[in-house]
């Protein structure tokens, strides 16, 4: 059984050892889970993470409960059937799909699942990045997947919803080593119903288009929406097209911010990516790491995080052979050979 220690990791290194455990059929053991957060130990969304894997690969697990610091994970044989769950919070929605998509992908029969709690808070990607960002980039690898986002769902009520499918397919390696030049960037601002008289999605969707084209970009506002949710929110993605590759930065809003803080937040981060070489942003790096472990593949990132790190201590302990090496421009290259454990 491997032995995990979760110190110096936040909730990524349970998703991914959870992950790597269902598809390598590897057993666990996480101890000092989340140990350097605030807030130690399983929160709602990782206990709902640890139970969907459990109930997709019929593990044997112990400690699954609220605020335990230590989890045993003995997997059994992935089997699929449609899937409804609720976080209960607004816990991310997305950090969910992420858990379970590795495991989709490299099984051979098709998978949906409906979550319920938050599309768009904060600390997690909202749905539009991972539709508008990380499931086309994952086509590459022969990933054939596609999500809604039928009610939204922000801090503190949750109260969202989005559902994930995919249909198995030949998957081959990840390879994004080059984006090419800047085709344009992609606005898509969303604010909770009673804010529309304050036109904040309006107002994030325009300082947004301004800062860019103020930069030389090719702005393009694809879409300005007003919905129903439980609580008060907004959010804003702006989605950097290049010719090869695609790179995502989303905002959320929340009380006391305005709604061009919340645009040049976001394109801020954009700035500060586009200066550099790298084909993926940083969070995407993060969050490409499980699938470049089980498909192998070579994936060009901005820089070395901590979260970068840490997850890559855990993908060894379950057999991946991924590496990374510093080039002369500054960013990184991750690489990896296919897992035996995975059909490509």
């Amino acid at each position: 059984m491997i032995e995990i220690d979760g110190t110096v990791g936040g909730g990524q290194l349970l998703r991914t050892a959870l992950s790597l455990s269902a598809v390598t059929e590897t057993p666990f053991r996480m101890t000092n889970v989340r140990g350097s957060r605030p807030n130690p130990g399983l929160k709602p969304q990782h206990v709902t993470a640890v139970d969907i894997v459990a109930t997709i690969c019929a593990a044997d697990v112990a400690g699954a409960r609220l605020d335990s610091s230590t989890l045993t994970f003995r997997p059994g044989t992935v089997r699929f059937d449609p899937m409804a769950v609720d976080i209960g919070t607004a816990g991310s929605i997305t950090l969910l799909f992420d858990t379970v998509l590795p495991i989709a992908m490299a099984a051979d029969e098709p998978f949906r699942m409906t979550a319920g709690g938050g599309t768009d808070v904060k600390w997690a990607p909202t749905v539009a990045y991972f539709r508008r960002v990380k499931l086309p980039l994952l086509t590459r690898c022969g990933l054939d997947a596609d999500g809604d986002c039928t009610k939204t769902g922000f801090y503190p009520a949750g109260g969202g919803e989005a559902i994930l499918r995919t249909t198995p397919g030949a998957l081959s390696p990840l390879e994004i080593e080059r984006r090419g030049e800047l085709d344009r960037v992609e606005i898509r601002s969303k604010a909770a119903t009673e804010l529309a008289d304050r036109m904040v999605a309006e107002r994030q969707a325009e300082r947004a288009r301004k800062r860019l084209a103020d930069a030389g970009c090719a702005p393009e506002i694809r879409r300005v929406e007003y919905v129903s949710t439980r609580s008060l929110g907004s959010s804003l993605l702006l989605s950097a097209v290049y010719d090869r590759s695609l790179a995502g930065f989303d905002s959320v809003g929340e009380r006391g911010r305005t709604s061009e803080e919340v645009a040049d937040d976001a394109f801020r981060r954009f700035e500060e990516f586009h200066a550099g070489g790298a084909p993926v942003d940083e969070y995407m790096a993060d969050q490409v790491m499980t699938v470049l472990a089980l498909v192998g593949g070579t994936v060009r990132i901005p820089t070395v995080t901590a979260h970068v790190r840490t997850n890559l201590a855990v993908i060894e302990k379950f057999g991946s052979d991924m590496s990374l090496t510093r080039r002369d421009d500054g960013t990184i290259l991750l690489e990896a050979s296919p897992h035996p454990a995975v059909r490509t």
